[in-house]
C-alpha cells in the first residue's frame, strides 16, 4: 500500500457485519478519522460514503484537503480489505482413535468445522457416506509416522477410502499427514501422480507435532485476505510496537479466535493463534449444551424455549433484537462463547500472561464498553494485572493485510492511540481463602489518594479515567498470586471507561447452582457497570 495518499479506507467484512474505518494523514501522522459498522449486506461503497459525509459535516475544509469534499470521492480511496467467511467443512479420517483425536483437535484449532471418522472399529459405510457429501470442502487423513503396529494393518484400507473419495470429487482438497504422507507412501504418490485436484502433504512428519499442521490448515482456510489471519499478523506487529504481550479474544457470528502475541528486542514477534468454529457466538451445531451455557449467564428471567427461539432468530438476522434485554441476551451468548473458546485453547494458559487483553468482534457492540471489561473478567480468570481494551473500530485485521512489515509497523505506531477503546485495568489475585477482609488497596490517582478494604468474594471498582495512570498498592493478609506470590504488591495501572477493576471473586468463578440466586448475583455485578443489566 502506498502511504503517499492523504487517506485510505479499511474494510473488515464478516459473516454478520461489515466495519469500515477512514484513516487520514494529519499533522505528519496517520489518524483514525471515523469508523462505522453495518449489516454484512451493505456494500463497501455505502460505508465509505457514510464516513465521507460524516467528515464533511464536521469539517468540510479538512475533508476537501483530503480529497473527500464531494459525493462519491471516497470511492477512489485505497482500501485495505479483509473478509471472514463461514468456516469450511473438513472430514478428518484416521486409522485409530489415538491419531484421530490429535488430527481433529488440530483441525478445529485452525478454524475448520470438523467431521470425524475412524477406520479401526468404525462403520465403513458411514465413513464412505460422509466422504461423499457435497458440502465437504476437504479431507484430512493421517496416522502416526512411522505407523504403529495396529495402524500398519489399516494403511491400505485408509488409503483406499481417501483415494476413492478423491476420484469422485476432483475439486476436493485432500491433505495427508503422518505415515500417510511420508517418503514412499503409496497413497501420496498415487494421488499426486494421477489426480488433477489439489493434494497437500502436511509438513509435520508425525501427527503429534500439531503446530506445523495447524499452520498449514490455517493457510489453506480462506484466501490471502482472510480476516483472522490479518488479525494475527496485526497482533504480532502491535505487540512489537507497544512492547507488550498481547492477547486478542475475538467472538464472531461463525467462529472465534484467540491470539497471543509476544515480543523480544531484535526478534520477530512470537504469535500463537487458534480459530475455533465451535466457539462462535451461535455455532452451527448449537444444541442443548450450548443453550445451557447461555442460560447460565442470563441476568433476566426467561423461558428456555423462548431463549432458544430468540437465539435462532439472532442467527438468521444478526442485527435484530439488539437493544434492551436483547443486548443482555447477546452478552450472555458472548460469555458462553468466550468460555467455549477458553476451554478449546487451554494450552494458551501455559504461555506467559498478557499485559494487554483486547476484545474484538461484533459480539461486543451492543453492550457498553465497561460491561465488556466485566465479561472478560468473568470468563478469562487467570491471576495477574492486565490492561483491557476493545477493538471497536475493527481496523486491526485490515491493517494486518499490509505485506510490508516496516510499513505496517509505522502505521500501527501512528495509530496506537486511536486503534483501541481503553477499558481500564483488571487486577485478579489468586489464592485468596475464606471470607471477610482479605487486605487493603491504596492508590495515588490524579484525583487524590484512595484507600479501600478488600473483601474476599467481592468486586471493587475505582474511578480511573482513560489516559490516566496510577500506582496501585495492595496489601493482603495472606500471600496472593498476581503472577508472583507475595503479600505486598505495587503495580502500575492505566485507566479506561471501566476504570480499575479489582476482582476478588475467586478463581475459578463459582456461581450458585440454582437459577434465581445465580441471576441475582450476576445482575448485581453487571449492574454496577451497566444500568440495563437489571432490566
Amino acid at each position: 500500500m502506498s502511504t503517499t495518499r492523504p487517506a485510505f479506507l479499511t474494510i473488515d467484512r464478516g459473516t454478520a457485519t461489515a466495519a469500515a474505518g477512514l484513516i487520514g494523514h494529519v499533522g505528519g501522522r496517520w489518524r483514525l478519522l471515523g469508523a462505522a459498522a453495518a449489516p454484512a449486506a451493505i456494500a463497501d461503497e455505502a460505508l465509505a460514503e457514510r464516513l465521507r459525509r460524516r467528515l464533511a459535516a464536521v469539517d468540510l475544509g479538512f475533508a476537501e484537503d483530503l480529497g473527500l469534499g464531494s459525493v462519491g470521492a471516497a470511492g477512489d480511496l485505497v482500501r485495505l480489505a479483509c473478509t471472514t467467511e463461514a468456516p469450511p467443512e473438513l472430514a478428518v479420517v484416521a486409522a485409530t482413535d489415538r491419531a484421530l483425536q490429535t488430527l481433529a483437535n488440530v483441525a478445529a484449532a485452525a478454524g475448520w468445522r470438523v467431521r470425524a471418522a475412524v477406520v479401526d472399529g468404525g462403520d465403513i459405510l458411514e465413513t464412505v457416506a460422509m466422504l461423499a457429501e457435497r458440502r465437504l470442502d476437504g479431507i484430512l487423513a493421517g496416522m502416526s509416522d512411522p505407523p504403529s503396529g495396529d495402524e500398519r494393518n489399516l494403511l491400505a484400507e485408509l488409503g483406499g477410502l481417501v483415494t476413492a473419495a478423491a476420484e469422485r470429487r476432483p475439486d476436493l482438497l485432500v491433505i495427508l499427514a503422518g505415515g500417510l504422507a511420508g517418503p514412499g507412501a503409496r497413497t501420496a504418490s498415487l494421488l499426486r501422480a494421477e489426480r488433477p485436484g489439489p493434494t497437500v502433504v502436511a509438513p509435520a512428519a508425525d501427527v503429534r507435532d500439531g503446530e506445523p499442521l495447524r499452520a498449514l490448515l490455517d493457510e489453506l482456510r480462506g484466501g490471502s485476505r482472510e480476516g483472522r489471519r490479518g488479525l494475527a499478523v496485526a497482533a504480532g506487529t502491535l505487540a512489537t510496537v507497544l512492547r507488550r504481550r498481547i492477547e486478542i479474544l475475538e467472538i464472531g457470528q461463525a467462529s472465534a479466535t484467540r491470539i497471543v502475541a509476544g515480543w523480544q528486542p531484535g526478534m520477530p514477534p512470537d504469535v500463537r493463534s487458534a480459530v475455533v468454529a465451535d466457539a462462535a457466538l451461535l455455532p452451527r451445531g448449537f444444541g442443548e449444551e450450548e443453550l445451557d451455557g447461555v442460560l447460565g449467564w442470563l441476568t433476566t428471567t426467561s423461558d428456555r424455549l423462548r431463549v432458544r427461539d430468540r437465539l435462532r432468530d439472532m442467527a438468521l438476522a444478526p442485527w435484530s433484537d439488539a437493544a434492551g434485554d436483547g443486548a443482555l441476551l447477546r452478552m450472555a451468548a458472548g460469555r458462553a462463547a468466550l468460555a467455549r473458546l477458553r476451554d478449546e485453547t487451554e494450552a494458551f494458559d501455559d504461555l506467559p500472561p498478557p499485559d494487554l487483553v483486547i476484545a474484538a468482534g461484533g459480539c461486543w457492540q451492543p453492550a457498553p464498553a465497561p460491561a465488556v471489561a466485566l465479561a472478560i473478567a468473568d470468563v478469562m480468570r487467570r491471576p495477574g494485572v492486565r490492561a483491557l481494551a476493545l477493538d471497536q473500530a475493527r481496523i486491526l485485521a485490515p491493517l494486518g493485510t499490509i505485506t510490508d512489515d516496516q510499513e505496517r509497523a509505522a502505521i500501527l505506531a501512528d495509530l496506537r492511540d486511536d486503534l483501541l477503546v481503553p477499558l481500564g485495568s483488571l487486577v485478579l489475585p489468586g489464592g485468596l481463602r475464606g471470607g471477610g477482609v482479605a487486605g487493603s488497596l491504596s492508590i495515588e490517582a490524579p484525583g487524590g489518594p484512595v484507600a479501600i478494604d478488600l473483601l474476599a468474594g467481592g468486586l471493587e471498582l475505582v474511578d480511573l479515567a482513560p489516559g490516566e495512570t496510577a500506582v496501585l498498592g495492595l496489601q493482603f493478609r495472606e500471600p496472593a498470586d498476581l503472577g508472583a506470590h507475595a503479600r505486598h504488591f505495587a503495580v502500575e495501572v492505566v485507566g479506561g471507561l471501566a476504570g480499575l477493576i479489582v476482582d476478588l471473586r475467586g478463581i475459578p468463578l463459582r456461581l450458585p447452582d440454582r437459577a434465581e440466586p445465580r441471576r441475582e448475583l450476576l445482575a448485581g455485578w453487571q449492574g454496577v457497570l451497566w444500568d440495563g443489566a437489571n432490566r
